[in-house]
């Protein structure tokens, strides 16, 4: 039985179209500070919700083709070991990363925060469109 991978498809997609705006230098110029953090908060706002949804893709990939239990109650770094060790994903470390930058935003807002959080979603955005195409490949 294969993934319905809608939501990820559109949520990779939503993400990378929020960031191509956020980089596009013309256009964040000709906008007033406030409606340039608007950008980067909807940056980090989509960052957030396409990370828990890969995770939790991660999880039922490797539920539903490797073992129903093999992923359950598993810490956030064994869940990306074992999706590495299926191909999944390439990194732990750059997995584990955007994990701590998907913490820090629910647990303080502030400036240097948040470009820390859009530094990493500008990365974030590459892998997960890797572990999206990871996914359709092997999604049978």
């Amino acid at each position: 039985m294969p993934l319905e991978l809608d939501s990820l498809q559109r949520a990779v997609a939503a993400l990378k179209q929020v960031l191509a705006k956020s980089e596009d230098t013309q256009f964040m110029n000709s906008l007033d500070e406030v409606a340039r953090n608007a950008i980067k908060s909807g940056v980090i706002q989509h960052f957030e919700f396409t990370y828990e949804l890969c995770w939790k893709f991660m999880k039922r990939w490797i539920e539903m083709n490797v073992s129903p239990s093999l992923a359950e109650g598993v810490s956030r770094r064994e869940l990306f070991r074992l999706a590495a060790e299926h191909r999944l994903i390439a990194d732990v470390d750059k997995w584990m990363h955007y994990h701590f930058a998907r913490n820090e935003t629910s647990h303080t807002y502030d400036p240097a925060t948040a470009e820390r959080v859009y530094s990493a979603a500008l990365d974030f955005a590459h892998d997960a469109e890797h572990l999206l195409k990871a996914l359709e490949a092997r999604n049978d």
